[in-house]
């Protein structure tokens, strides 16, 4: 039979149709071809990203600060009371058996203690055991606990006092691999990641054995993500859980086995893994989350601990041993029965970490801000050197000069006086700044920057410029008594009205604060009393010039208004600036810069920096002894007189008031024989305060200085100085019988040549000091 012919129209059809198959062929070719360079250039972009992000600067690790380490030393003035109260500061907690850095435990009158090891830069410290014992006034003795031998001096390690921040607010301590315990290694393996050494980034024997696990618990019990995934999630992917999120970490994780040795991961990943919150801070990797919740170095924990830090990695706040300890023991015997089924602890080794408590520490708070008026002084003088990137990633550690509990009694006192003051009708709205200093070095050891102690704004010890009033007056008199040929402590100085020609035919006139004239006064008196007509007087006749270019080599840098008002204290100073000048008297005439940092340190320790003490001659010694001799005398019985309501006499203070025109500015400066005080006292607003420096910022003064100065003022005369009997009267010489007679301080040469009626011959005392008697 013939076959039949195809018909003309199929034909047609055919020939139609090839073109088309050819074309469409081509099409999904060259799709493919596109997507495959589209897939390549995108997984050359994630190589890019993860060896970027890997290999450069993984971390900004924010910058430590610390205060001024306790120093603790037979015979140091601290209860035992007040010594555990530092223990809980510093976050130590109670252990009888001192089985960590960190721990303590009081028995029969004794303070046993395991401290931490701290490096400070030059000088790292080991962990040790010591026991301390009391007397009433103090420490007794500290021993080793180990050894039985007597330590002469012991330095705890120092409280944090706050952190200067990166932009993202997280906190790490960086650590080794090797640096790990071995059981936080066997943990997370045995919870997280059983397959970690074999896999190629993804587990699917771990998702398929997560899935089961689950099923058979009835609930979420077993995540399927491997480390690996879990490192790429923390470190370069956001939280946000969508398919597109989760493709992107599978590769980034192939990336990542391909680039990297299995140890250069997880070692990555004990220091990223979220463990926690602290305020406004995260918490990241396990050596920041062993100090957070134990407050001991990682390397120091046992088993237990280690458990339960591992533990968190499912969910730190779920499982948040200080919010749900419950469910975090439950959690962290499933960690520890983990670890058994895989072989790592044994059955007993089980048994004994169950039985242990959680054991974590009160609340480790790392403040960014604890005491924000001092850590804005600190930032300001870093940034002098330091870029700020280097002080938010560089996780350096520095060592300030800040004495907590001396910075605590300033807050207080201030509280406690500003709202007394506040009484008045006339003083409301009041605010203040102070700073406390080490009389013999300068170091800044307390700073309010406002009566608010958490303040972060305006801070009123660094930018508040006020006038300072008669705080200018012993700059004036001490000038005068670098000339002793002209002015001794002893010279009669009229105070009485005078007129000085001021612009456009102008005259300016003085007034005293009691609006009277004292006629003729020796200068002690002038400057004891604060009487504005003598002592401009006597800056007219030493010179404007020469009293501005005293203050200058005191330390006050700020350029000076040559008007005569200015030796009255129209001049605006800050607190600081303030300080920095009676610095120097405190000093005997010696400049020290004021210090608020002793050191930076590396994150590894290393010193980078420090900050010595410095000393350099400012004024001559022999007319600064003088003026703080009867800087004493403000005290004993002149304006300053009522800080001794407070204090015993034998503390021989030194010390000067300030007011300032209408009552806006009260201050006072002043030092004892350990510690220089400042303190203004005033309105935001330039309103009047109704105070004086007596009866206004002395009283925060006199309150703080109660509390924490413990040594007199011990003022010893340079060899030009002697000290001679004077008839106060008169002026003239006088010797010891005479009735009144009091030992001056004069320049050799400069003593009065002629006696007062009492007196036949002038006696020199052995030293002014043993007479402390006010003039």
């Amino acid at each position: 039979m013939a076959r039949r012919p195809r018909s003309s129209k199929s034909t047609v059809r055919r020939r139609k149709s090839q073109p088309q198959a050819s074309w469409l062929k081509r099409s999904l070719v060259s799709l493919l071809l596109i997507g495959a360079f589209v897939l390549a250039a995108y997984v050359s972009y994630l190589d890019y990203t993860v060896r970027e992000q890997f290999e450069g600067k993984r971390w900004s690790i924010p910058a430590r600060v610390y205060a001024s380490p306790v120093e603790l030393y037979a015979g140091y003035e601290i209860s035992s009371k007040n010594l555990e109260d530092l223990l809980l500061e510093l976050h130590y907690r109670q252990d009888y058996q001192l089985a960590g850095e960190g721990s303590y435990y009081v028995k029969g009158g004794q303070i046993n203690i395991r401290t931490r090891a701290f490096n400070f830069g030059n000088t790292p410290q080991e962990s040790r055991k010591i026991s301390v014992s009391f007397t009433s006034g103090g420490i007794a003795s500290i021993t080793d606990a180990g050894t039985g031998e007597s330590l002469a001096i012991v330095r705890m390690d120092p409280v944090q006092i706050g952190s200067f921040y990166p932009t993202r607010k997280e906190d790490r301590i960086l650590i080794k691999l090797d640096e790990a315990p071995q059981t936080l290694v066997q943990g997370l393996l045995s919870t997280e990641d059983k397959d970690f050494y074999n896999h190629f980034g993804i587990s699917p024997k771990g998702i398929v054995r997560a899935m089961w696990s689950n099923v058979k618990a009835g609930g979420m019990v077993q995540g399927g993500s491997t480390i690996t995934q879990q490192l790429v999630k923390n470190f370069f992917l956001n939280p946000k859980r969508t398919l597109r999120r989760k493709l992107k970490e599978a590769l980034m994780s192939f990336i990542l086995e391909y680039r990297y040795s299995k140890d250069e991961i997880l070692e990555a990943y004990l220091n990223e893994i979220f463990l926690g919150q602290d305020g406004a801070s995260a918490v990241h990797g396990f050596g920041l989350a062993s100090e957070f919740y134990f407050g001991q170095s990682l390397k120091t924990l046992n088993l237990h601990q280690v458990a339960t830090l591992v533990a968190l990695v499912r969910g730190p706040s779920e499982y948040d041993p200080r919010r749900n300890p419950e469910h975090t023991l439950e959690r962290r015997n499933i960690v520890l029965d983990a670890m058994h089924t895989e072989g790592f602890i044994d059955a007993q080794q089980v048994s004994e970490a169950k039985k242990q408590p959680l054991g974590v520490a009160t609340v480790i708070h790392r403040s960014a801000n604890r005491y924000p008026g001092f850590i804005d002084l600190v930032k300001r003088q870093l940034k002098q050197e330091y870029k700020e990137d280097d002080l938010t990633s560089e996780g350096l550690r520095i060592v300030t000069t800040l004495d907590t509990r001396i910075q605590d009694t300033l807050e207080k006192s201030i509280a406690s006086k500003l709202k007394h003051l506040e009484k008045s009708p006339k003083s409301n709205d009041l605010e203040t700044a102070a700073i406390v200093t080490r009389r013999d070095s300068g170091e800044i050891v307390a700073l309010a920057g406002g009566r608010d102690a958490e303040d972060t704004g305006f801070n009123r010890a660094l930018d508040a410029v006020r006038p300072i009033g008669s705080l200018i007056k012993p700059v004036v008199y001490l000038t005068a008594l670098e000339y002793p040929d002209r002015y001794t402590i002893a010279t009669p100085i009229s105070d009485t009205r005078l007129e000085i020609p001021a612009e456009r035919g102008k005259t300016w006139s003085p007034d005293n604060y009691d609006n009277q004239e004292h006629g003729v006064v020796p200068l002690h008196s002038a400057l004891a009393h604060s009487y504005n007509m003598a002592t401009v007087r006597i800056g007219m006749d030493i010179g404007l010039a020469k009293v501005a270019n005293t203050l200058k080599s005191m330390g006050v840098s700020r350029p000076v208004d040559l008007f005569p008002s200015f030796l009255l204290g129209a001049q605006p100073l800050t607190p600081l600036e303030v300080t920095q000048l009676y610095q120097t008297l405190a000093g005997d005439g010696y400049a020290t810069p004021l210090r608020s940092i002793r050191a930076v340190n590396a994150a590894d320790g290393k010193a980078l920096q420090s900050y010595p003490f410095t000393v350099r001659q400012a004024v001559d010694p022999a007319a600064s002894f003088i003026t703080n001799t009867i800087l004493q005398e403000v005290m004993y019985a002149g304006t300053g007189h009522s800080a001794y309501n407070y204090m015993p006499q034998n503390m021989a203070l030194v010390g000067k008031t300030g007011t300032t025109n209408q009552l806006r500015d009260s201050w006072f400066a002043g030092f004892s024989g350990d510690f220089l005080s400042v303190v203004w006292v005033g309105r935001d607003d330039n309103k009047p305060t109704g105070l004086t420096g007596g009866t206004g910022a002395l009283q925060i003064w006199s309150e703080l200085m109660r509390q924490v100065s413990k040594k007199p003022v011990s003022l010893v005369p340079p060899d030009n100085v002697q000290m001679t009997w004077i008839d106060p009267a008169s002026g003239l010489l006088s010797n010891e019988g005479c009735p009144g007679a009091k030992l001056m301080p004069f320049v050799d040469g400069s003593a009065p040549s002629q006696f007062a009626d009492c007196g036949a011959s002038p006696e020199s005392g052995e030293s002014w000091l043993n007479n402390l008697n006010p003039f």
